[in-house]
């Protein structure tokens, strides 16, 4: 794996979320753990981070959370609004994320992180 620094955007109370810090540790990657309901991103750095996964911001979102149900299901916004949506809200922000150099992945199914980390692009 190339010794490039690592991130993980982490919610200690998501089980995947766990398991992701889990197999980054079992790797022995030194990672930089951000838990980003304490310390949200704001919208450059999620713009960041989706350029990294090559993803739109409404692809980012966690359909299963009340605040999306009470406040954005079955509403069409748009890229911005969804970046504002998440700013706001960071709780429907997909997890965990694992950023390596200039890509990320979202670690669901965990196997993905393993996958991710031990890739050489």
């Amino acid at each position: 794996m190339a010794k490039e620094s690592v991130v993980i955007y982490h919610n200690a109370r998501c089980s995947k979320s766990r398991s992701a810090c889990d197999i980054v540790a079992a790797l022995g990657v030194e990672a930089e753990v951000i838990e980003y309901l304490e310390t949200p991103p704001g919208k450059e750095e999620l713009r960041e981070l989706l350029d990294k996964l090559d993803m739109q911001p409404g692809e980012l979102v966690r359909h299963g959370e009340a605040v999306y149900k009470e406040n954005y299901a079955g509403k069409t916004l748009t890229d911005e609004e969804w970046l504002d949506a998440l700013v706001a809200h960071p709780i429907l922000i997909e997890r965990p994320i694992v950023v390596r150099g200039d890509r990320a992945v979202i670690g669901r199914p965990a196997e993905k992180v393993m996958e991710f980390l031990n890739s050489d692009d």
